[in-house]
């Protein structure tokens, strides 16, 4: 099992900056991959951006190439999302997950989610 506690959410005007945290406990090296979703209301959950396990290799969803940036600290276990030029459309409950795949396309584990915010 792994664990997921995700923070820094919160409310931010547009053009502002947010980073989100995820700190992973449990059987970490059982997962290949970890990285963000997002729900916004009425809208599907959608993959934002994910990190390799080992390499870190990246990937971004095409909305938020540019301005977010994923990272990893495997020392302390924890994902981080920067996210930049913020928009009223990235406003999402954001959720940070883990996968076996290396794509985070099936995620295994998921956080309890964070609230983000832009107001225009």
């Amino acid at each position: 099992q792994v664990q997921l506690v995700e923070s820094g959410g919160g409310l931010v005007q547009a053009g502002g900056s947010l980073r989100l945290s995820c700190a992973a406990s449990g059987s970490i090296f059982s997962t290949n991959a970890m990285g963000w979703y997002r729900q916004a209301p009425g809208k599907q959950r959608e993959l934002v951006a994910s990190i390799t396990t080992w390499g870190g290799t990246t990937y971004y969803a095409n909305s938020v190439k540019g301005r977010f940036t994923i990272s990893r600290d495997n020392a302390k276990n924890t994902v981080y999302l920067q996210m930049n030029s913020l928009k009223p459309e990235d406003t999402a409950i954001y959720y940070c997950a883990a996968s076996r795949d290396s794509a985070l396309v099936v995620p295994r584990y998921w956080g309890q989610g964070t609230q983000v915010t832009v107001s225009s």
